[in-house]
């Protein structure tokens, strides 16, 4: 029978250094709700244990591919948001989503969500404490006072939460201590940086303690917008979290809030063709941009959580998450990025959930599992103008020329889902004696309901009166669109494990995932033309089948082995998987000419594409190579990780075409992978002991397309990134003093654009260059950071 151990508090020790990171990183903790789990001390045999599959066992023993690095190494590291994760960890992509700020774009072993479309929900699920983050706006959670971030990879819904179809990034917070504490850091760099975090906590009673954080981060921009004169990448958030906690050792009780200001400048791209209708030339600069558009530029976002854990008994345990979000995001979004409005696109997003999760664990030898119970209610709200002044204006009669021509669309999109799941693990040797073998199984019943308002109008004048417009005229409305449909489904999940030792353990493993159908909330009913019923006319059926789009599923496979070698020294992690993808959901959009009004306008499509397989390895693992190699107590030590992923479409349908071999899997790098190092050496500063850390890390990935259709100015090529931190602290831990160095080659890689220009069936542009809205062209990109030093200082008192 395998070893359960008690939990406690997760440290990433200086002395352990990376070690401790990269362990986390190698062995996989499926699911792992609460706080805690541990490293010993490297050589001396212990497990590293966590709440994984909800109860306390080995890392080791969870048979699913899970990265989870803990608070103190990406604070060692300079991390500043859950972005720098996707430098690391196999086969993820996280990005800041295209002429945004705060908004997420994610993507696990080849599924996700490009386009932030309201009531979208995305393929990859973010948590935070274990409460749903339903849609990706603010979802680009900065790093402080957190203790640890976990990247499930494959389908999950068995063991918590929301139906994840491609995985899960969940982002813990600590738990509140039993001593008076207040810790501040501050941090400056280039680009003016300055940052400062303040936590404090304070111990009411023995079992009653309060406490929180509160983080000003700001950033000067990285470049200019040379029409407004703002900055253009800039940074400027003020959040907050603070907590409440009951814990008796039987009854935890948390009630937490939290709220987020990003008061940044509009974040406007880099064109990379010269205007086709001004002429104006590329710029020299990738982060300056000169888009015209002006306006506040704003997202905000807050909520609150009730956590209540009961154990009933030894065995049984009782647990109850029930948490309200909400977020209000104005943008202002140039997509050509001239000063002319020609696709210039304001938009409001504000998205509202409540969520009710009750579980009921159970534990015993032979048996352990959950049964749970969720519910989500959830409202997604957008309304944007796509203005069109330069093609206005040039419009022939009847109705031109029409100055402020716009294509306004609100979308309303309410989502009630409901779901029971349940995961439980049998030992195999406690009830048939058959050595080291666990048998898991588990499934999820959920029903989704949706229903979605959409409309659209045809604007002159200037912006809508939704986004500030005070003479606009309404001159035809495409769309009044209303449905309402529900979806059903059933995923499960099986796996099965052999530890022939505590030190290795095999596993394989099958499990689906599910993500509800919905309706286009940018759709044009007038776009219409396909008699879908075969009735013999288009009409509402017709329009109702064009805006739907129906579930898509993954049926995922997985093989591993876990093993930790030479008195834990050496940790490896390995997983092959498989996984079939049918009824892709693709969200997209295009210029195209209004059959009512005949006049140029933007249309949103999303469509299921077809199929998709994805085939990949996964490979995690770290070495702790030397000690007291320069002095007693010093330490190197090497980390690894490495993923290489076929995706590729098998079918993609436009219309009743099979396109699939001239399509490709967006955001989803051939090959990525980091090599991280770190030496640390006992080392006295200030009249203190402490160790000095230096950090290496170098990762890499291969070729990413940005879109299904490939383009070659758009999509990125493969690059490294090379970043170095440089920390020393205190025996203690109550001083800190750090020099973090982030691409430090200064390399310029594209993570995000915008395409409206014509290209040929195998995705080369078509010559001349022809837009498909607009008259200038849209072919702009959007950056990652480029390279950046920044000093901290921590103080904990």
């Amino acid at each position: 029978m395998k070893t359960r151990k008690s939990t406690i508090l997760l440290k990433g020790m200086q002395k352990a250094g990376l070690m401790a990171f990269c362990s986390s990183l190698a062995i996989g903790a499926a699911g792992a709700s609460a706080q805690e789990g541990t490293l010993a001390d490297e050589g001396s045999g212990d497990v590293i244990v966590v709440s994984a599959r909800r109860r306390d066992e080995s890392l080791l023993d969870v048979p699913i591919a899970v990265t989870a690095i803990s608070g103190e190494q990406l604070q060692l590291q300079g991390a500043q948001d859950i972005t720098y994760l996707s430098q690391s960890v196999p086969n993820l992509t996280l990005e800041v989503s295209r002429g945004t700020n705060a908004t997420l774009t994610a993507f696990i072993r080849g599924v996700g969500q490009q386009d932030p479309v309201a009531g979208f929900e995305a393929g990859v699920g973010v948590y935070v404490d274990d409460v749903y983050l339903n849609r990706p706006q603010a979802a680009v959670l900065d790093i402080y006072d957190v203790e640890r971030i976990e990247v499930l990879r494959g389908p999950q819904g068995t063991l918590y939460g929301r139906n994840s179809v491609g995985g899960a990034v969940k982002y813990v917070t600590r738990r509140l201590g039993d001593e008076p504490m207040f810790k501040l850091r501050a941090s400056g760099g280039t680009y003016g940086q300055f940052d400062v975090v303040g936590t404090a906590e304070m111990p009411l009673t023995d079992e009653f303690a309060v406490g929180g954080s509160v983080a000003y981060l700001s950033r000067n921009g990285f470049g200019e917008n040379l029409t407004t004169g703002e900055e253009n990448y800039d940074k400027d958030i003020l959040a907050f979290r603070a907590s409440a906690e009951y814990d008796n050792d039987i009854l935890f009780v948390r009630l937490a809030g939290d709220y987020l200001k990003d008061k940044s400048s509009p974040r406007g791209g880099h064109r990379l063709i010269p205007g086709l209708f001004s002429g104006a030339p590329v710029l020299d600069d990738v982060f300056d941009s000169r888009g015209g558009i002006t306006g506040e530029n704003e997202a905000e976002a807050y909520g609150a959580a009730l956590h209540v854990e009961l154990a009933l008994n030894d065995n049984w345990t009782i647990k109850n998450i029930a948490a309200w979000r909400k977020d209000d995001n104005l943008q202002q979004i140039d997509f050509d990025a001239l000063p002319a409005a020609d696709v210039d696109v304001p938009v409001i997003y504000e998205n509202e959930q409540f969520t009710e999760e009750l579980q009921l664990l159970y534990e015993s030898d032979a048996v352990a599992g959950v049964l749970g119970f969720y519910y989500i209610d959830a409202n997604a709200f957008d309304t944007f103008d796509v203005v069109l002044d330069l093609t206005g204006s040039l419009t022939p009669p009847p109705f031109g020329p029409l100055p402020g021509l716009n294509a306004n669309t609100t979308g309303d999109v309410d989502t009630k889902s409901w779901s029971v799941f349940g995961d439980l693990t049998f030992d195999l040797e406690e009830i048939f004696g058959l050595s080291g073998v666990e048998l898991a199984v588990g499934g999820r019943y959920t029903s989704d309901k949706r229903s979605s308002t959409v409309l659209r109008q045809t604007y002159v004048g200037g912006n809508s009166p939704a986004l500030g417009g005070t003479s606009s005229v309404v001159i035809a409305t495409t769309s009044d669109f209303e449905g309402e449909k529900t979806f059903t489904d059933f995923s499960p999940r099986v796996s099965l494990s052999w530890s022939p030792n505590p030190d290795h353990n095999f596993y394989a493993s099958y499990s689906q995932g599910f993500k509800g159908g919905s309706f286009d909330p940018r759709g044009q009913s007038s776009s219409v033309t396909v008699d879908f019923d075969g009735d013999g006319d288009v009409d509402g059926d017709d329009i109702f089948e064009f805006f739907l789009f129906e579930p898509e599923e993954v049926d995922s496979y997985e093989i591993g082995w876990k093993s930790r070698l030479a008195d834990g020294r050496i940790t490896s992690n390995l997983a092959l998987f498989y996984a079939d993808y049918t009824n892709v959901q693709i969200p997209g959009s295009q210029g195209g000419t209004d059959p009512v009004t005949m006049l140029p306008t933007f249309i949103g499509v999303t469509t299921n594409a077809g199929g998709a397989e994805f085939f990949g390895v996964e490979w995690e693992g770290s070495a702790l190579l030397a000690e007291d190699m320069f002095g007693g107590g010093d330490s190197f030590t090497l980390g690894w990780g490495g993923g290489w992923i076929d995706a590729d479409y098998t079918q993609f349908l436009v219309g009743t075409v099979d396109v699939s071999d001239q399509r490709v899997v967006q955001n989803t790098p051939e090959f990525s992978g980091a090599i991280t190092t770190n030496y640390t050496h006992p080392a006295n500063f200030f009249g203190r002991g402490g160790d000095v850390s230096f950090i290496t890390q170098a990762s890499y990935k291969s070729r990413t397309n940005q879109f299904e259709v490939p383009n070659a100015l758009l999509d990125q090529g493969g690059y490294g990134l090379l970043d170095a931190s440089l920390v020393w602290t205190s025996e203690d831990g109550k001083l800190q003093i750090g020099v973090h160095g982030k691409n430090l080659l200064d390399r310029e890689y594209k993570v995000a654009g915008y395409n409206f220009i014509a290209q040929n069936a195998d995705g080369s542009l078509v010559t001349p260059l022809t837009p498909t809205l607009g008259l200038e062209g849209v072919l702009t990109a959007f950056y990652g950071p480029p390279r950046t030093i920044t000093g901290t200082v921590q103080v904990q008192f």
